[in-house]
């Protein structure tokens, strides 16, 4: 897939910036999986698309290496302060809402690609894991950091800001494509 063409898909999607990513900068730590299972967002073996469900940082390597190149997207946003929820909580509602467009997109095209997405999944109210299937297979991703990625790391290597200042607030996705 032309990269270029996607930066401008996800541009036009709504994201605030889209850029290149080189997949060789991708790190899978097991400090950010350590986050994960010290159950900071409350989500750690509760949900299909977190660890320890999601799968092992090895899994997510080998699926990053079978890609050559990607791009990262994100929404960028203003909040009063540190305490402004409602604001932080609109901005990643609208974040996931167009990473899942440009995704459904991207599936609607059969392209071969890995999502990675911010944050918890948030499609069902309840997660029917561990006891069913995941409900919404063709709708569910993985976060950057549950795959084991350092977010503001992963933007630092490919030349994309990551905080953008006081009172503002960032959302980062990433998607590797052939």
């Amino acid at each position: 897939m032309e990269i270029d063409a996607l930066i401008e898909e996800a541009l036009a999607t709504g994201f605030s910036h889209a850029a290149k990513l080189k997949t060789d900068t991708l790190r899978f730590l097991p400090e950010v999986r350590d986050m994960c299972s010290a159950d900071r967002c409350h989500n750690y073996n509760k949900c299909w698309t977190c660890p320890p469900a999601c799968g092992t940082l090895e899994e997510f390597e080998a699926k990053a290496h079978q890609f050559q190149q990607g791009i990262i997207v994100q929404s960028v946003g203003r909040i009063e302060d540190s305490f402004d929820i409602e604001s932080m909580q609109a901005l990643e509602k609208q974040h996931s809402k167009n990473f899942e467009k440009l995704v459904l997109r991207l599936r609607s095209r059969s392209l071969n690609f890995l999502a990675l997405g911010a944050g918890g999944c948030t499609i069902c109210e309840t997660c029917s894991y561990p006891d069913e299937p995941c409900r919404f297979p063709d709708r569910a991703v993985t976060s950057m950091e549950a795959s084991g990625l350092w977010v503001s790391d992963v933007c630092e290597k490919n030349g994309v800001e990551y905080n953008y200042g006081p009172n503002r607030m960032a959302y980062t996705s990433c998607i590797l494509v052939d």
